[in-house]
């Protein structure tokens, strides 16, 4: 028996240049990333960390409400970096469940979040006695 390597070799005409085993930059769905890439992320990450630091340690807010709700902003834009530039979530990874289960498990926060406040404070205005009202009990108490 001639065994002749030309009969068992299998020659791929690859009009794009890469071998046989290129996945043109996604592995199972996860793009491939640089180390640029993270070290944007990371500049982002240390950025959005330092502003609302210095914002609070200045007392550069003179309401503490506003305070808030600009550092949940910065919270928020902290939260979109990570994903994008760590958890490399997109429209296109894992055929787009990944952003399906991210949006399911933020509609779950804000409902549980959400009724957990309404029900508290409707157990406060309820429950709780007003000033006026415990002046009240206590002159009436033996």
């Amino acid at each position: 028996m001639n065994h002749d390597a030309s009969h068992h070799s299998h020659v791929h005409q690859d009009p794009h240049g890469h071998g046989d085993d290129a996945d043109h930059g996604f592995d199972a769905g996860i793009p491939h990333v640089s180390v640029r890439e993270y070290f944007n992320g990371f500049v982002l990450s240390v950025v959005l960390t330092a502003i609302p630091f210095a914002l609070v340690m200045t007392n550069s807010f003179p309401d503490s409400r506003i305070a808030a709700v600009v550092l949940l902003l910065f919270a928020a834009v902290q939260v979109v970096v990570h994903m994008v530039y760590f958890l490399h979530m997109n429209t296109k990874s894992e055929g787009g469940w990944n952003l399906l289960a991210l949006v399911f498990t933020a509609v779950l926060v804000i409902i549980v979040l959400s009724g957990s406040l309404w029900v508290m404070h409707h157990l406060n205005d309820n429950m709780m006695p007003g000033v006026h009202d415990m002046q009240e009990m206590l002159k009436a108490a033996p």
